[in-house]
């Protein structure tokens, strides 16, 4: 435990599992208040225990992102619970795989609609705050494939992440002189239980990606959550509109 955060109040939207939910450890751990948002109640209620063991103030709120009475609602619960926000991270998203061409439409709609359009509400409702309470920190969930890279079978992905690489630098030329940074991660390929095919281990997943990512492994869900930790953070005070890229030189 530290007290980095300490006396601030962090929502983490997708902070029932994997990048989400290491991310809101690492935020209680150094001292913060943190909500997660998410659409499994179950997944956030192990979140919020695992922050309660940790000695930190939590809360859960079911959420949709696409929905925007669902993100104001959300805002309103947290900073009524907790009394403020200061950091938001926008992480929740979901893949959509297919070829450009064969992809079904409403899978092309949904993943623009989760990856794109969530963060896009989130933020609105979270600039809102912000402005009217002295100001805050966004941190938007990015990646590698999209503004950095492409790969075969992940165009509405990378569509839908493209472009919340070009709306967070645009929104944060527009809002930081009303005191709210916003900064963007592109995570490359990260150690979830998704980066593994079926019947893969994490040794045999590291041995396959080794060929495209030079450090020869999966990036650990710490090493993401350190790097949203340090955005967020006034070590990174004059860091504004930045899109870190955390791929272990897969797009050096």
């Amino acid at each position: 435990m530290n007290d980095t955060f300490a006396g601030r109040t962090v929502l983490v939207t997708g902070g029932g599992s994997g990048i989400g939910r290491a991310t809101a450890l690492a935020f209680g751990r150094a001292g913060a208040a943190v909500a997660v948002a998410g659409r499994s109640a179950d997944s956030l209620a192990e979140t919020t225990r695992l922050l309660s063991a940790l000695g930190a103030d939590a809360s859960a709120h079911i959420t949709d992102v696409t929905r925007s009475s669902d993100v104001a609602s959300l805002v309103t619960s947290v900073t009524t619970r907790h009394g403020g926000l200061d950091i938001a991270f926008n992480n929740a998203g979901a893949a959509f795989p297919g070829p450009a061409a064969e992809l079904d439409e409403a899978d092309w709609q949904a993943s623009l609609d989760v990856n794109l359009t969530g963060v896009w509400l989130s933020m609105k409702a979270e600039i809102a705050w912000m402005r009217a309470h002295g100001g805050g920190c966004i941190v938007n969930m990015a990646s590698t494939i999209g503004a950095h890279h492409s790969v075969p079978g992940m165009g509405a992905y990378a569509a839908a992440k493209a472009g919340v690489s070009a709306l967070t630098r645009t929104a944060a030329r527009e809002y930081i002189g009303d005191g709210i940074r916003i900064n963007a991660i592109s995570p490359g390929p990260i150690g979830t239980p998704r980066s593994r095919r079926p019947g893969e281990s994490d040794a045999q997943r590291d041995q396959r990606i080794a060929a495209t990512v030079p450090i020869g492994r999966a990036g650990a869900l710490h090493e993401v959550a350190d790097a949203v930790l340090w955005l967020a953070s006034p070590a990174a005070g004059f860091a504004v509109g930045h899109d870190l890229v955390l791929d272990g030189g897969s797009t050096a």
